[in-house]
C-alpha cells in the first residue's frame, strides 16, 4: 500500500513540474518589439499631401484632431471636406463651426450655422 502511495505522490508531482509554464510562453513579449507602432493620422495626412482627395479621408482627419483639440488644423481638414461636398451630418457642420471659431473666423462660422438650418429646418443653438 506504501508503494502504490508514492507512486501516486511521484506521479502528481512529475505532473506539476510538467505543467508548469515554459520559457516559451514569454517569446511573444520579446517578438512584439520587434514591431513598432503605426500612426494612422500622420500615414493619412501624407497621403493628402501627396494629393489624395476623398471624404472618408478628411472626415477622419478632421475628426481626429478635433477630438485631439487641435482646431486649426481640423478647421484645414474639414475646409478640404467641404469643398468636396456639403451634403454632411449636421456634426460635421457643427464642428467645422466650432474650428473656424477658434480661429476667431466668427462670420464664416455664423454662415456655415446658416446653411445648417437652411438645411436641416431645425433651429441650432448659436453661441453668442
Amino acid at each position: 500500500m506504501k508503494e502504490k502511495l508514492a507512486i501516486v505522490m511521484l506521479l502528481t508531482l512529475f505532473s506539476i513540474r510538467v505543467s508548469a509554464q515554459s520559457e516559451k510562453l514569454y517569446q511573444t513579449d520579446k517578438v512584439s518589439d520587434k514591431y513598432a507602432y503605426v500612426d494612422v493620422m500622420k500615414t493619412y495626412e501624407r497621403v493628402a499631401a501627396k494629393g489624395y482627395k476623398s471624404v472618408d479621408l478628411f472626415q477622419k482627419l478632421g475628426n481626429s484632431c478635433y477630438a485631439k483639440c487641435n482646431l486649426d488644423k481640423a478647421a484645414k481638414w474639414y475646409r478640404e471636406l467641404f469643398a468636396l461636398t456639403t451634403d454632411l451630418e449636421p456634426e460635421y457642420y457643427y464642428r467645422y463651426a466650432e474650428s473656424l471659431r477658434s480661429l476667431s473666423l466668427n462670420q464664416e462660422a455664423d454662415d456655415l450655422i446658416a446653411k445648417l438650418q437652411q438645411k436641416s429646418k431645425i433651429p441650432v443653438k448659436t453661441k453668442a
